[in-house]
C-alpha cells in the first residue's frame, strides 16, 4: 500500500483535503452565495440547468453509492450552469434579485412573506432571461401561488 504524499489540514474540526482533483474532472468555481440569493435563484436555475441536473442525479443513482466521486465531472457542470444562472441575474436584475433575496434573508427564508419583491423579480428574470418560475407539482387549472393576486395563507 502505498501513501499518498498529501498533507490533510484542518479547519474547525473539518478536514480540507488539499489534493487536486485529477484532469479528467473539468476545473469550475464555486457558485460563492449564500443560502437567500440559491433559494432566490433557484427556480431559474432548475429551469435552466434540468438537463444538467437529470445527468448529475441518474450518474448517483447508477453508481450505486460512488455517487459523490463517480459523477464529480457531471457535479461540475451543474454548478457551473448554477453560476451562469446567477451571473445573468446579477446582469439583468440585480436591484429585483437583491430586493428579493434580503428580503428572503431577513423573512427566515418564508417565500410567502416575499411575494410583493418577488413579482418584479419574476418579470424581471422572464423578460431578460426568458426563464419562468414553475412550481413542480401544481395542480392543472389551478393558479400557483406566485402567481394569485391575493394569496390566502393560513398557518397551521
Amino acid at each position: 500500500m502505498s501513501t499518498s504524499p498529501r498533507e490533510p489540514q484542518f479547519h474547525h474540526a473539518v478536514l480540507i483535503d488539499t489534493t487536486p482533483l485529477p484532469d479528467s474532472v473539468p476545473k469550475v468555481e464555486e457558485v460563492g452565495a449564500t443560502s437567500a440569493p440559491l433559494l432566490s435563484a433557484s427556480y431559474f436555475i432548475g429551469a435552466r440547468c434540468k438537463d444538467y441536473n437529470e445527468d448529475y442525479m441518474l450518474c448517483k443513482h447508477e453508481a450505486k453509492g460512488r455517487g459523490p466521486v463517480d459523477c464529480l465531472r457531471e457535479g461540475r457542470k451543474v454548478t457551473r450552469c448554477a453560476s451562469s444562472v446567477l451571473a445573468d441575474i446579477n446582469k439583468y436584475c440585480l436591484k429585483e434579485f437583491r430586493a428579493h433575496w434580503e428580503c428572503l434573508d431577513q423573512a427566515n427564508h418564508k417565500l410567502f412573506s416575499c411575494r410583493a419583491e418577488e413579482k418584479p423579480y419574476n418579470k424581471c428574470v422572464f423578460n431578460n432571461l426568458k426563464l419562468e418560475k414553475v412550481i413542480p407539482d401544481t395542480p392543472k387549472g389551478e393558479v400557483p401561488v406566485h402567481l394569485k393576486e391575493s394569496p390566502i395563507w393560513r398557518q397551521k
